[in-house]
């Protein structure tokens, strides 16, 4: 039985969990609960072998508006004493970059199907993704310039990796709108839709396809992506070749290559 979650709405079908941010009224702001939400809920479907893929998504009319304000008045704790207060905010932020980690940390992949409002928070929270879809009407905003501070949950530093440094600074340096549209031709979300439902529907299908791939090719593929990242290229050829002399499934691997000679879908084990 899947767990529950106060602001998360979780349902898992076919071997793909949807994720959907599931407070409406609220334009999905990320509160004290959803960070601790999402970190539980995510290392909940790191573990569980039925789930094999992952869609994050968003209840309502928008996706994200990014950071509940009403977090702020707590984020330097009750001492009065400065350095005290101060190593309690390091401490809270490095806490809120843990919680959205555990979207990388995860060894399914991760598909997040954005629509309307994606700010702050919410450009923090989709970095994290290993694909993003879009729908028409979507936009994204590193808006944190605008209340004065610097992003400092994950977009300053994953953004850069995804797509020309020279538009995150833009990007960042003036709390501009980035619509759907520029978004896909910059290679930060794959594709758009129309609407939502057909978005859904769309992503649904390629996590679908995703999920009847051996899960451990697949889980090692996201391993080897992931390292890659942030090590050189001889660093990761060697990772993958050690990841293959311990972790190649003899029984995934003839399951595979008899499904193509026999030209039908190969089953595999969770």
């Amino acid at each position: 039985m899947s767990p529950s979650y106060e602001t998360l709405e979780l349902q898992i079908e076919e071997h793909v969990a949807t994720v959907s941010l599931n407070r409406p009224d609220k334009a999905n702001s990320m509160n004290a609960q959803l960070w601790d939400d999402l970190q539980a809920c995510f290392e909940w479907l790191d573990g569980e072998p039925s789930v094999r893929v992952v869609i994050l998504a968003g209840n309502g009319k928008h996706f994200c508006a990014g950071l509940d304000l009403a977090m702020f008045g707590g984020l330097h704790g009750a001492s009065s004493e400065p350095a005290r207060r101060n190593e309690h905010l390091r401490r809270t932020v490095l806490k809120l970059q843990d919680n959205l980690t555990a979207l990388e940390k995860c060894r399914k992949p991760v598909l997040a199907a954005i629509h309307s409002t994606c700010i702050g928070g919410g450009v923090d929270l989709t970095c994290c993704a290993d694909m993003r879809y879009a729908t028409e009407d979507a936009y994204f905003s590193i808006r944190e310039i605008d209340i004065g501070m610097a992003a400092d949950v994950g977009t300053l530093q994953r953004l850069p990796r995804l797509i020309a440094p020279g538009v995150v600074n833009e990007l960042a340096y003036t709390g501009r709108n980035m619509d759907a549209e520029e978004a896909r031709e910059l290679g930060f979300v794959n594709r758009v839709f129309e609407d939502r439902e057909t978005m859904m529907r769309e992503v649904t299908g390629i996590a679908r396809t995703i999920a009847r791939k051996s899960p451990l090719a697949v889980r090692g593929t996201k391993e080897m992506l992931m390292y890659t990242r942030d090590h050189s290229v001889a660093d990761g050829l060697n990772f993958v070749a050690t990841w293959s002399a311990g972790m190649l499934s003899q029984a995934d691997l003839q399951e595979g290559l008899q499904a193509q000679m026999e030209k039908k879908q190969a089953l595999y084990e969770d």
